[in-house]
């Protein structure tokens, strides 16, 4: 089954919005097996909406729209689908109905614009807002499947999920299984060369390298007309890859790197405190990201002035003006300071140049320092990254961080020892 997505909204074309409806629904279709021609935005307007739909339903099997299912008079996508489709819109007595109790659940008065949101077209299979008042809706007709759903995202993810998958799951015969592979450390052009015998003899399963900031990933994928043959398609080649790029893989399962540290934390019950200077706290935001880190994740401390250093987590003013605060010195008694005052088992710092400025020739815009105190041992570790913009270096920093973390969680002669 070939699928278009359309995502409608005028403030999308603009930027305004961040479209994150289309990644969703494109990750979604592809676990149904189902192939993803084109991903399309449409501005409110009525006229090349029309032409969208009617282009889209000719070139694809399934179209799924998301956005304009609104109350207000520039949402015109249930209009435009059913002039496009030659159908007629009719009341919904059920979908009023729900309508109207939403606003009673909430102890509000219905507007008389919401009305419009309980006619849907002819012979529609009606899809359920639990979230919003928008019902979406299903057309079927001549071997073609229009879905529209409304564009809030909890609105559309949760309709796709309760009724949309369920739909398509008995429409499409093949079955996609894929694995999503992360890694760190390796750059896609040596990634792609490590892979290439692979990726050029490639049937099925198929194998694409992508690149994000500070990491790649590998997807694996396999289209079958059983589940359970394309999962074992795709299994018989990570022994393959492994071979090659095993080394920088920190996760099978796309998981987030700071997910797979926190798992690791987790699982040999290792506290964890953070000291942070050039970062800014980040990556205490990011432990904070996880569910559950508060079993491991004691707290942090951002030190960005050589008085906080001194004061909050106990640096020596003499290592501050012999060494400077870019220094592996300061990184030891920051990581080694954080951990004593936190009381945890780890401590974990960064001292670093996030630029644009106050760079020199022997400590450039770039440069920092992680310093990683346990119980029976602290070590610090250089970073050299390559310098973009202030935003980018700090979460680069963040990442390799996180990065030489995981590394060592892995070294039973150091963090496990308690």
């Amino acid at each position: 089954m070939k699928s278009i997505i359309l995502s409608i909204g005028t403030e999308l074309l603009l930027g305004q919005i961040l479209n994150t409806n289309e990644k969703f629904i494109s990750e979604r279709l592809k676990e149904l097996g189902i192939d993803v021609l084109y991903r399309v935005t449409v501005g409110d307007n009525p006229d090349r909406l029309e032409e969208v739909v009617k282009l889209a339903v000719e070139k694809a099997d399934l179209v799924v729209i998301s956005g304009g299912l609104g109350p207000t008079e520039d949402d015109l996508t249930k209009e435009t689908v059913a002039k496009a489709m030659d159908k007629k819109l009719v009341l919904n007595k059920n979908c009023l109905h729900k309508i109207k109790g939403f606003f009673r659940n909430l102890d509000m008065d219905m507007s008389e614009n919401n009305i419009k949101q309980a006619y849907i077209p002819e012979s529609a299979i009606i899809m359920e807002n639990d979230e919003g008042t928008a019902p979406g809706f299903i057309i079927e007709d001549n071997n073609k499947i229009i879905a529209v759903m409304p564009g809030p995202p909890r609105e559309m993810e949760r309709m796709f999920k309760d009724s949309l998958i369920p739909f398509l799951s008995n429409k499409n015969s093949e079955k996609i299984y894929y694995r999503n592979l992360r890694l760190i450390g390796i750059g896609e052009s040596d990634l792609e060369t490590r892979l290439l015998d692979l990726i050029s003899n490639q049937t099925d399963p198929t194998i694409a390298t992508y690149a994000k900031e500070g990491e790649c990933s590998v997807r694996i994928t396999s289209k079958k007309e059983n589940l359970d043959e394309a999962k074992k398609s795709v299994d018989s080649i990570l022994p393959y890859v492994n071979e090659r790029v095993g080394e920088f893989i920190f996760s099978y399962d796309d998981k987030e790197l700071i997910e797979v540290v926190a798992d690791k934390l987790k699982a040999e019950k290792l506290t964890i405190s953070t000291a942070e200077s050039c970062t800014g706290g980040l990556l205490a935001s990011t432990f904070t990201d996880v569910p559950g880190i508060s079993e491991v994740y004691e707290g942090g401390f951002v030190t960005y002035s050589n008085q906080a250093k001194i004061r909050e987590i106990g640096v020596s003013e003499k290592t501050l003006k012999e060494y400077g605060a870019v220094s592996e010195q300061v990184a030891y008694q920051m990581a080694e300071g954080v951990r004593r005052v936190a009381e945890t088992d780890i401590g974990i710092s960064i001292t670093g140049i996030a630029g644009p400025d106050g760079g020199s020739a022997d400590k450039p815009v770039g440069l920092a320092y992680v310093g990683i105190a346990a119980k029976h041992e602290t070590k610090v570790f250089k970073i050299l990254i390559k310098p973009s913009n202030r935003t980018y270096n700090k979460r680069i920093f963040m990442l390799r961080m996180l990065r030489i973390l995981n590394e060592k969680l892995d070294e039973t002669n150091m963090l496990k020892q308690r």
